[in-house]
C-alpha cells in the first residue's frame, strides 16, 4: 500500500490547484495557505483539504511542503519571512520546490533549510494547469539519490513524467534551460506568425505549412487556437511570467559564463512588451501585439 502523507502547499494558484486535486485524489492529507492569489478553493475544502492562516502553521501541520509560487523573491519570502515556514519546520521535513527559480538562489536556500533540520529538492514542473490537475505534469527534480527516492511515490501522485536532473539545483537549472527553449521559439513563431498577416497570409495557410514542416511541434499547438481564432487558452501563461522566466535564464547563462547574444534579443522582446503595459496578457496574445503598427 502506497504511504499517505500529511502535505502542507503554498500557492494555489493554477498550477498549484491542480497539484493539490491531484493529491486529495490520491489520499494524502492535505492543508494550505490562505492567499489572494490563490484559485476559487471550495471544492479543495469539500474534498477535506484544511486551510491555515500562515506558513508557519502550514509547516507545523506538514511532512512535506510543496512550495508552488511565482520565483526566486516568493520563495525567499515564505520560508525566511516572520511567520515563515523555517519557523514551523519539522525535523527531517521536506521541502519540495516546484516553483522557477534563479539556482545559486535555490543552493543557498537548500543549505539554510539543511541547517534548520529540514531537507530541500527542487521540482521544477513542465506542462499546464490541465496536467497538474489531471495528475500528468513533468517534474525535473534536484535531489539526493536518497531524497528523489524517498519523495518521488508522492511526486507521482501529481506527474507523468519525472526526471531526476542531479543534486540540488539541477532542477531548476534545467527548468530554465527548457523555458528558454520554449519561450524563445514562441517568440520566433510569434513574430513569424504577425509577419505573415502583414504580408498577406492567411493565417489556416501559415499553420499548415508551419505545421507540415520545420515549425510543427509544442509550441506551435499551443499558438495555434490564438492564430487561427483570437483564442488564448492554449497557453495560459503571462507574459510578465515570461520576462521573468528569460530574465532568469540569462541570469544563470551569467553565472556560468555561457553565451547569450539570442537570449538577450528575446529578453529585449519580451521586455518592450511588458514595458508597453502587456503584461497581463497571455503569451498567445503576443502574435497580435508584435503585429500592432
Amino acid at each position: 500500500m502506497n504511504k499517505t502523507y500529511r502535505v502542507g502547499m503554498i500557492g494555489v494558484g493554477l498550477m498549484g490547484h491542480g497539484i493539490a486535486t491531484s493529491l486529495l485524489r490520491g489520499g494524502h492529507r492535505l492543508s494550505f495557505l490562505e492567499h489572494p492569489g490563490n484559485q476559487p478553493v471550495e471544492d479543495l475544502l469539500a474534498a477535506g483539504a484544511e486551510k491555515l492562516t500562515s506558513a508557519r502553521e502550514v509547516a507545523e501541520h506538514a511532512e512535506v511542503v510543496i512550495l508552488c509560487v511565482t520565483g526566486t523573491p516568493q520563495v525567499e519570502s515564505v520560508l525566511f519571512d516572520a511567520g515563515g515556514v523555517l519557523e514551523g519546520l519539522q525535523a527531517g521535513s521536506v521541502i519540495v520546490d516546484c516553483s522557477t527559480a534563479i539556482p545559486s538562489s535555490t543552493l543557498a536556500i537548500a543549505e539554510r533549510v539543511a541547517a534548520a533540520g529540514g531537507q530541500f529538492m527542487d521540482a521544477a514542473m513542465t506542462r499546464t494547469p490541465k496536467e497538474a490537475a489531471e495528475g500528468r505534469l513533468n517534474l525535473i527534480v534536484g535531489a539526493s539519490d536518497e531524497l528523489f527516492r524517498d519523495v518521488r511515490p508522492l511526486l507521482e501522485s501529481f506527474s507523468e513524467h519525472i526526471t531526476h536532473g542531479g543534486p540540488v539545483g539541477s532542477g531548476h537549472k534545467l527548468k530554465l534551460l527548457h523555458n528558454y527553449v520554449s519561450l524563445g521559439f514562441t517568440a520566433v513563431l510569434a513574430e513569424a506568425a504577425a509577419a505573415s498577416r502583414r504580408a498577406g497570409i492567411d493565417d489556416e495557410v501559415f499553420l499548415e505549412v508551419l505545421g507540415n514542416g520545420g515549425g510543427g511541434g509544442v509550441v506551435l499547438e499551443r499558438l495555434r487556437p490564438f492564430i487561427a481564432a483570437e483564442d488564448p487558452s492554449g497557453f495560459r501563461f503571462s507574459l510578465a511570467n515570461t520576462l521573468k522566466d528569460i530574465d532568469y535564464y540569462n541570469a544563470m547563462a551569467e553565472d556560468v559564463g555561457a553565451e547569450r547574444g539570442v537570449a538577450a534579443a528575446i529578453e529585449a522582446l519580451y521586455r518592450d512588451i511588458n514595458e508597453r503595459g502587456h503584461g497581463d496578457r497571455l503569451t498567445p496574445e503576443l502574435v497580435a501585439l508584435l503585429g500592432q503598427p
